[in-house]
């Protein structure tokens, strides 16, 4: 199997597994927020959606700058959100096909101006700074859900709720 392959499996996996937090969600909770500190539901959930995209907006770079190439999402509904999700599932798709097994294993970078956060293979981007990162706070999602009352769906296996 090559290192796309295995990577066109998990952009796959992930990103169902997101629609499925997104199909469970309504626009009523949108604004809903756990603690003061804390994003608003439309907020985290926007942000899980956003680095989906990380896969061909920021991978594709060599640089990726927060300063010159970060653009938050502008999505305000649910309904949004599961469009952009599945309009980048097949923009990273056709972006993954199209690289070599050489292409994940140059180097890259994850920088805010002359600030440099992360320095390492595409691979370990991929890997840490998007997939890592995304199931974390699809993880915060849930228990968002939960402390709304919300069922939650199995993401790895069956959940508590479809027992």
């Amino acid at each position: 199997m090559s290192i796309k392959d295995g990577i066109l499996a998990e952009i796959t996996h992930e990103t169902q597994n997101t629609k499925r937090i997104l199909d469970s969600l309504t626009n009523e909770h949108w604004n809903y927020k756990p603690h003061e500190k804390s994003m608003t539901l439309g907020e985290l959930a926007s942000h899980i959606v956003e680095l989906h995209s990380w896969v061909h907006l920021a991978v594709s770079k060599g640089v990726f700058d927060f300063h010159t190439d970060y653009q938050p999402s502008t999505a305000t509904t649910i309904e949004e959100l599961k469009a952009i999700l599945a309009d980048n599932l097949q923009k990273n798709k056709d972006f993954v096909a199209a690289q070599t097994d050489e292409f994940w294993l140059t180097n890259w970078k994850l920088q805010a101006g002359s600030h440099v956060l992360s320095d390492l293979p595409k691979l370990g981007a991929f890997r840490y700074i998007i997939t890592n990162h995304l199931v974390h706070h699809r993880g915060q999602l849930t228990v968002y859900m939960r402390m709304l009352d919300i069922p939650l769906p199995g993401l790895y296996g069956p959940s508590a709720d479809e027992k």
